[in-house]
Formats: structure tokens, C-alpha cells, sequence
């Protein structure tokens, strides 16, 4: 793929004009991280919750990603809400989503590592798995950093990105809190009044905004390990 196939980033007025001032645009992305060792043999999911706490679905609803035409299987309630959020701006701001582009809830029980248990209970979602799988990393390029490092500040720490982990994940995002957490519930509960109001959500916002680059690199500095 391309980098000019991939630069479709910004969705909200005035956002190339601050990419550009910025120096991100057409730039490629880093040479990926060797690949971390993921050879290790999966290993069925015991027990009826997720690595998050969430319980264990034999199934799940069929979710619609706003603006894409796609769907994805997701736990209802508050976790479709947050995951949703995310598939909406990936989709408006960083590349438009394709057919078989995003995956969400499975019943199979054989995980290489304990964070992919969470798609068992809905509550994880990929976004071009085959693009970016696990143990590489390296793989966005700095624009669409700049994008996803915003949706999870928006998120507050209810939503976590595995290209954050120790055996990095890039596609892979998931309910980070446990079903009953304040903040899980706040957090879906503002999205849904964002859904209501004109001019507000996915689709309405400028990641490349100083305010906004300022308030992302204040979530990092308050979540930092």
C-alpha cells in the first residue's frame, strides 16, 4: 500500500493545514520493530470471564459502524458504545474502513496471549488485523498516531490500544475496566449524549488542534507507567 493510499487522515476543517505545520505529512512510517516472539502455542481460555472481567458471550449482536456500511460483533450496552467510538473516528480520520477490515466477537477459546481472550466476551475489537499483527510494531504512520493517541484520551483510560503492550498489537483495541467501573460508564454515557448534540463526536474533531495535542500529552504524562 501506498503512502499516499493511506494519508486519508483528517476529517475535521483546518486539520492539513495543522498536519502540515506540524512536518507529519508525507511521512512514512517508521521501519517497524523486529517482530516480538509470537510463536509461543495458543492456548485455550479457561473459565467464564475475559482477561477484563467482562463474562464470556456465545454470542453477540451485530453492530453498525457509522459512515462505513460495516458491521462488527460487540457486547451491547456501554462496550459497543466505546468500541464503536473508536471504529467511527479510525474510519473518518485515519483511512475509510473496508469489508473484512474489522473483527469483534469470537467463540473461539485458543489465545496467544491472555489480552485476546477479551474478543470471547465482546468486549475487543481489530481493526485490519492482517495489516497490523501481533509482535510488530511500527506500523501507523506518525499522522495516524497523532489520531489514535487523541481517541484514547477521549477515552480516558476506558479503552486501551495494544500497540501499547509489551507484545505489541496495533489493530487490536479493547474495554480496558472491569463491566461495572464509573469510568467505563461515564465515559459511554457522555458518547451517547455526543450522538444527540450537532457538531459534537466522530467525524467533528480536529486531533491536530494544540489544545487537544496539549490535553493528549497531559493524559500521557497522568498514565504513564
Amino acid at each position: 500500500m501506498t503512502a499516499l493510499s493511506r494519508r486519508r487522515v483528517l476529517g475535521a476543517t483546518g486539520s492539513l493545514a495543522g498536519a502540515a505545520a506540524l512536518g507529519l505529512l508525507d511521512t512514512a512510517p517508521a521501519a517497524a520493530a523486529a517482530p516480538a516472539r509470537t510463536d509461543r502455542a495458543a492456548a485455550a481460555w479457561r473459565g467464564s470471564r475475559s482477561a477484563n472481567g467482562w463474562k464470556i458471550l456465545d454470542e453477540a449482536a451485530s453492530h453498525t459502524i457509522e459512515g462505513s456500511g460495516l458491521t462488527v460483533r460487540l457486547a451491547d450496552g456501554d462496550a459497543a458504545t466505546l468500541l464503536l467510538h473508536v471504529a467511527r473516528r479510525f474510519h473518518y480520520e485515519i483511512d475509510p474502513l473496508r469489508e473484512k477490515d474489522v473483527a469483534g466477537h469470537t467463540t473461539s477459546r485458543e489465545v496467544r496471549r491472555p489480552h485476546e481472550s477479551n474478543y470471547l466476551s465482546g468486549t475487543a475489537m481489530a481493526i485490519r488485523p492482517h495489516a497490523y499483527p501481533l509482535g510488530v510494531r511500527g506500523g501507523l504512520y506518525p499522522q495516524e498516531l497523532v489520531v489514535v493517541r487523541d481517541i484514547l484520551a477521549e477515552l480516558d483510560g476506558a479503552v486501551v490500544w495494544g500497540g501499547d503492550f509489551a507484545s505489541p498489537q496495533e489493530s487490536h483495541f479493547e474495554i480496558a475496566l472491569g463491566p461495572a467501573h464509573p469510568k467505563v460508564r461515564g465515559v459511554a454515557r457522555k458518547l451517547r449524549s455526543w450522538r444527540d448534540t450537532p457538531g459534537l463526536g466522530a467525524g467533528t474533531v480536529d486531533a491536530f488542534d494544540p489544545e487537544r495535542r496539549a490535553a493528549v500529552k497531559a493524559f500521557g504524562q497522568r498514565n504513564a507507567p
